[in-house]
């Protein structure tokens, strides 16, 4: 009798424990469910809340398959990609016959605009050339009015050019340390006494010192809070190699819509090192970077009255200077 008793202890016991087992593994499922539930907004607040897009939907799909790409800032360069050499015998012949030619063979044909101004019923004002196709912008900015024009000079060079624009009601602001005045207008031209430089002004040397204000193009745009430039004319008697190897490297050319620049190649020009081979390279690889800017070369002109020096040589009858005219084919004017 007591062991007939004692058995059904035993099997009651066990099944308490298998009861008390399962009990406690059906609630801790449940608990889990529970926990990972979307949490799902009061009745109260769902006017508030709005409706998904399918732009939002995609965006969070690509929020947990695929991280998002960070886009990150271009770092600060200090110096020019040099091209390649032209030949392996690095012979000045050689390097100035890639640098002649290339400068000497326009990429992009400007066509002539079939309506316009009266005035500029003609591309060519000397021998500095517009280039008024309609593909580009430039027509259009003169047209309505919105053009800004920019000229680097050093003392009184050809202003034609500048004051046809100017006269086209173009805002034009020529930059010239031999101007009497800091600012002065003249027949809608702003003539300011300023040289335009590939560095600031060093704040160690006393202001007395220093021959004229010079500004780097870039502190110029910042400080008259100009974002674009539709044509900067540059004639800066062989500063020119180093102001433009400024603009490359402080990325000043997506703000420029149509450049024109003389270059002077009787010498290295200022602050331009190196023995002649690597002269011409350098020159050459400056030109290279203005086309992986978008610049297309239109124009080239050389006076026929000017000597025929190449780095105080008489290479391939060359001329001391060619003026250059460049069009930002991927630039786009904000109104």
């Amino acid at each position: 009798m007591n062991k007939c008793l004692l058995l059904r202890l035993c099997v009651l016991l066990s099944l308490l424990c298998v009861y008390a087992y399962v009990y406690m593994e059906f609630n801790g499922f449940w608990l889990k469910v529970w926990r990972k539930r979307p949490i799902r907004p009061q009745k109260q607040q769902l006017h508030h809340m709005a409706v998904p897009t399918a732009t939002d939907v995609l965006a969070d799909v690509g929020s947990t398959c695929c991280p998002r790409v960070k886009h990150q800032r271009r770092i600060p360069r200090w110096k020019i990609d040099l091209e390649p050499w032209a030949t392996e015998t690095h012979s000045l012949e050689e390097e100035a016959n890639r640098f002649l030619k290339y400068i000497t063979t326009p990429k992009v044909s400007c066509k002539s605009p079939l309506s316009g101004p009266p005035v500029f019923d003609r591309e060519h004002h000397g021998s500095w050339v517009l280039c008024l196709d309609g593909r580009f912008s430039l027509i259009q900015r003169i047209i309505s009015k919105h053009c800004r024009v920019y000229s680097l000079r050093l003392g009184l060079e050809d202003d034609h050019l500048e004051r046809v624009l100017a006269g086209s009601g173009c805002e034009v602001h020529c930059f010239d340390p031999s101007i009497r005045a800091a600012h002065l207008q003249d027949s809608h031209m702003w003539l300011h006494r300023l040289s335009v430089d590939w560095r600031d002004p060093n704040p160690a040397v006393p202001a007395q010192r220093l021959h004229s204000n010079t500004k780097k193009l870039a502190t110029i745009l910042n400080d008259f809070g100009h974002r674009q430039v539709d044509v900067l004319k540059v004639d800066m008697e062989s500063a020119e190699w180093k102001i433009l190897e400024n603009l490359i490297l402080e990325e000043v050319l997506d703000s420029i819509g149509l450049l024109l620049l003389e270059v002077h190649l009787h010498w290295a020009g200022f602050e331009v090192g190196g023995d002649e081979p690597s002269v011409v390279r350098y020159w050459f690889s400056l030109l290279r970077e203005l086309e992986r800017a978008h610049f297309r070369l239109y124009h080239s002109y050389s006076d026929p009255t000017k000597t025929r020096l190449f780095l105080h040589k008489n290479l391939q009858n060359a001329s001391s200077s060619y003026i250059l005219g460049w069009v930002n084919t991927q630039f786009s004017p904000q109104w």
